[in-house]
């Protein structure tokens, strides 16, 4: 199963969706700033990397996890990535997960000055803030997920 996590910049929420479902961050404890920094793609997305669907590991397993910055294109990118899936003739093995429910205002404001306006300094404290925020909201995401997977999974094995 490829999961694609996915959020406006691809930069802070799927990325952060990514690393608990991967155990990159305890979910059960709110990460520093430094921590959430070291993680591949945080708050490090530049314009070009709009549109681009970037591998971040396998989880235990096998699935491979993915997250993509969608900018505007709204809630309905799901269905269009597993449509194209279908298409395709892999309709099954590609899910596709949308992590802007989980996003809070802060999180807009940090991620929007420091990715967009290009001031850092400035926009990840909020960013910080925000993400501390949603991190048990992310964590119920990405529990439902799996969970989701696994069911996949186990009535793939039993057809």
């Amino acid at each position: 199963m490829k999961i694609i996590y996915h959020c406006f910049g691809g930069s802070h929420s799927s990325v952060i969706a990514s690393a608990l479902h991967l155990g990159l961050i305890d979910k059960n404890r709110l990460p520093s700033m430094d921590e959430m920094m070291a993680l591949p793609y945080f708050d490090k997305t530049s314009k070009d990397d709009f549109g681009s669907i970037r591998f971040v590991g396998k989880d235990e397993f096998d699935n491979e996890i993915y997250v993509l910055g969608k900018k505007g294109f709204g809630n309905r990118f799901s269905a269009l990535l597993e449509g194209v899936a279908e298409i395709l003739g892999v309709s099954g093995q590609v899910m596709a997960v949308d992590c802007m429910n989980r996003v809070n205002l802060f999180m807009k404001l940090g991620g929007f000055t420091s990715r967009r306006v290009g001031m850092a300094n400035v926009g990840r404290p909020v960013l910080g803030k925000g993400t501390r925020e949603a991190f048990f909201d992310l964590v119920n995401l990405v529990e439902i997920t799996r969970l989701k997977v696994l069911n996949i999974n186990k009535t793939q094995v039993q057809v």
